[in-house]
């Protein structure tokens, strides 16, 4: 970490919420939401977990809470199941856990319900029993005050290590939270307190980079930092949403047709904000969305027809990773092109490779650019990985998450 990155970290604000810390522990039953949204994979063993980086996050909260004397009962989502969908079980998660952990693991049968209850309560300290998908319950989307109150029946305390789902008021995480003495868990209270500092105290220049398909996924974030930020940098499709907006000609690349009334709102507010806002000047397009298609550099961005632009050119690249070089704080969300074809990850390597080598406090959240940063071997060279994609730009936004509003204040 660079000597401007451990300056702005002294200068992080208090966390405004009770930690797991303070809580009472010893002997009690902590209902522990976590965020163990997992990948799967199907293997001749059967399905496993196919990254664990977000059980690994969740790994020292559980181990407080163990060490503190408490049995663990842990609630998650695991995708978005229509129903109680075998293929979503958190059986493998849990394999996954028992295997990390060292600990007693158990599998509940279901989410709540008697059987669900019973072996809760047979729970000793440091053992942990993992309840079925949330999801499988149709109340948790909705937030439930029944499923809330069954769910807060399980445990004397409540702690919510879940900021990947802070953003959202379900039964599992706003709901319980007003029914126990609710707490944050060491995770969640690392994300609040890493990304409010880089929204509100970041060592100066501050370079915000977004990439991905959607503007209207980043506009709350792009508004924000058009006031707060010292450059933007625009990449992946969304900027084919900008150059719409201006009449350039975008072929047959993908275009948010929401996006191009916003991404128009955002080039007018740029002229008169102090934020530099950076488009590419020069792209990689190719003739379909494959890896085997047809490779074109192009001098510039009127895309052709027949062609989509999906990677930043050379000259893009190296703009980017002068103002990325330059910075003291660099927050990055959306990969620049699709990383997951290899003709066209040169763009979001360099970016990845530009971020992990700055002399800067740096932040990469979305699961995106979290897996470009892992499949290139950086995942390690950036100061925070933050484990939530929505709810930390909706945080950088400045608006609240509910999941953290609910918890009792410190």
């Amino acid at each position: 970490m660079s000597d401007r990155a451990g300056a702005r970290l002294s200068e992080r604000g208090g966390f405004e919420k009770a930690s797991v810390r303070d809580a009472e522990i010893d002997g009690r039953r902590v209902l522990l939401r976590a965020d163990l949204n997992v990948p799967l994979e199907d293997t001749a063993e059967g399905r496993v977990v196919g990254d664990d980086t977000r059980i690994r996050a969740a790994l020292p909260t559980i181990e407080l809470l163990r060490e503190g004397g408490a049995a663990v009962v842990l609630v998650s989502h695991l995708g978005r199941p229509q129903g109680r969908d075998p293929q979503f079980s958190m059986r493998p998660v849990a394999e996954r856990l028992a295997e990390l952990t060292g600990a007693p693991v158990t599998l509940a049968p279901g989410v709540i319900g008697e059987p669900v209850s019973e072996l809760a309560r047979g729970l000793g300290p440091g053992e942990i029993l993992v309840l079925e998908n949330s999801r499988f319950e149709p109340g948790e989307t909705e937030n439930d005050p029944e499923l809330a109150a069954a769910l807060a029946g399980l445990g004397d305390v409540y702690v919510d290590d879940a900021f990947g789902a802070a953003h959202r008021a379900h039964a599992s995480t706003e709901g319980v939270a007003r029914l126990l003495p609710a707490y944050a868990g060491l995770l969640l209270e690392r994300e609040v307190r890493e990304l409010t500092a880089v929204r509100d105290h970041p060592a100066r220049p501050l370079c915000v980079v977004l990439g991905g398909a959607k503007v209207s996924d980043k506009i709350g974030v792009i508004d924000r930092f058009l006031e707060g930020a010292d450059s933007i940098l625009i990449g992946g499709a969304m900027c084919f949403s900008f150059f719409s907006s201006q009449g350039i000609a975008v072929g047959d690349s993908l275009v948010e047709e929401e996006g191009v009334a916003l991404a128009g709102h955002v080039l007018a507010r740029a002229q008169a904000a102090d934020c530099e806002l950076l488009l590419p000047i020069d792209l990689v397009l190719g003739r379909s969305f494959d890896a085997e298609t047809e490779v074109r550099e192009l001098e510039g961005v009127e895309v052709p027809d027949a062609w989509m632009g999906l990677d930043l050119g050379q000259r893009t690249v190296a703009a980017y990773e002068r103002v990325i070089g330059d910075a003291g704080t660099v927050f990055w969300n959306g990969p620049m092109g699709a990383f997951e074809l290899e003709p066209f990850a040169a763009g979001t390597r360099a970016v990845a490779e530009a971020v992990a080598a700055a002399p800067a406090f740096t932040v990469v959240g979305g699961g995106d650019s979290v897996a470009a940063l892992s499949a290139f071997g950086l995942a390690d060279r950036v100061d925070w990985l933050s484990t939530g994609g929505g709810a930390s730009l909706e945080l950088m936004e400045g608006r609240g998450l509910p999941g953290v509003e609910a918890l009792r204040d410190a």
